[in-house]
């Protein structure tokens, strides 16, 4: 008898505990993730990112981010390299929108992606390098940054940068928005670029305002100069008010010029000949 309450004890924890696990199991489904709360961009403007920050690069080697920068502008590609959805089309977008906006990836620029996956580690970086670099050929992949971090480092940068995410424990996948992150040489954010295709000359605009000056040529500071940065599409526009108002600034000093140079002409017409 003895024996028997021991077995039957033994059968009601089992029955306890299975019915828990349906319980839980229940109550995930009854309760799904809310993706809109998660997941997203928070636009950080002007956000300054810790430039004393710890990363790895692809080969294993330790560096800080002050260094990754290297006195340049910056785009910050955040993601995981074992994403198997956005992850890799977000960078083929950076990749050819790059290639077509005139600018040197490493000389003009610092291309930096930083995974979230706390599980990763250079080896990956490096396979998705690899990976990325034989499939966009002269794309110059190879001047770019796949790094990783310590999980307390990468999910500050991340916060600081507004990028929220979650692990999804039903398909093991980290689940998150897409889009880019222009930051300054200093390592502010200046901008936001969304989606996973992108175009060359808004990237390149990106960039040159994200270098303070330092990058770009005339006509790119005048498009800068009328154009505005749209923070909730991630967007420039061209402000009407304000090419009017430098046609207008353009158009008084071109006359302004051409009175000048008549004057000095009658004037010079008028002075007497000298006496031989």
């Amino acid at each position: 008898m003895k024996h028997l309450g021991k077995r039957r004890a033994g059968g009601l924890l089992a029955i306890g505990l299975l019915a828990a696990g349906l319980a839980s199991a229940a109550a995930s489904l009854r309760a799904p993730v809310d993706l809109r709360s998660e997941v997203g961009f928070d636009q950080e403007l002007g956000a300054q990112l810790p430039l004393d920050a710890r990363l790895h690069e692809a080969n294993g080697t330790s560096i800080e981010l002050h260094d990754v920068l290297g006195g340049k502008p910056a785009l910050l590609v955040p993601g995981y390299y074992g994403c198997i959805n956005l992850c890799s089309v977000v960078r083929a977008g950076v990749a050819n929108a790059l290639a077509r906006s005139g600018l040197n990836a490493g000389s003009d620029f610092a291309v930096i992606l930083l995974s979230v996956d706390p599980h990763e580690g250079p080896a990956d970086a490096s396979n998705a390098q690899r990976s990325d670099a034989a499939q966009h050929a002269g794309r110059d992949i190879t001047r770019w940054h796949y790094l990783t971090a310590a999980p307390a480092v990468s999910s500050e940068i991340m916060r600081r940068v507004g990028f929220r995410y979650f692990f999804d424990a039903r398909n093991g996948e980290y689940d998150h928005d897409v889009g880019v992150v222009l930051l300054s040489a200093q390592g502010k954010v200046t901008q936001y670029l969304f989606g996973a295709q992108f175009e060359p000359q808004t990237l390149r605009l990106a960039l040159v305002n994200a270098s303070q000056g330092r990058i770009g040529n005339l006509v790119d500071h005048f498009l800068l100069m009328c154009c505005d940065y749209d923070p909730a599409t991630g967007r420039y526009s061209v402000v009407v008010g304000r090419v009017m108002q430098f046609l207008g600034l353009a158009t008084v000093l071109g006359l302004a010029a051409l009175v000048l140079y008549l004057r000095r002409g009658a004037a010079s017409r008028a002075k007497p000949s000298a006496l031989p």
